[in-house]
């Protein structure tokens, strides 16, 4: 009888923890507690970046993804970023804390350009 106790205790402990997290009046876990982690991709491609240009949030991580056969590079105008050189499905990320439009191209290509606008 103590073992079966024992065993429901151990099992209902959790539940009833996971319960009171959902009541009304409890401290959550909302969306909205958590710092923002916004997103946006730039794929590399045929010797262009696409999209050309992005328009994006002050905050917001841009990540660029090399889908050519040879190296790229990610390099802003303004020496705000620069990346490694990036071979075949090798990312490079960036996040974008100020407004700004950054102009940016690849180094080893250097016809290759893209713009990031940020609001």
């Amino acid at each position: 009888m103590i073992r079966r106790n024992a065993w429901f205790a151990g099992l209902a402990s959790p539940l009833l923890i996971g319960l009171a997290l959902l009541l009304p009046g409890s401290p959550s876990l909302a969306a909205s507690s958590q710092p923002s982690s916004a997103t946006a991709a730039v794929t590399i491609d045929n010797f262009s970046f696409t999209p050309a240009e992005l328009t994006v949030s002050v905050g917001t991580t841009v990540i660029w993804t090399n889908r050519d056969d040879i190296p790229h590079t990610i390099v802003s105008n303004d020496g705000v970023f620069k990346s490694k050189v990036r071979d075949t499905d090798e990312t490079f990320s960036f996040t974008f804390d100020k407004a700004g439009t950054y102009s940016y191209f690849c180094s080893v290509h250097p016809k290759m350009t893209g713009k990031i606008v940020v609001q």
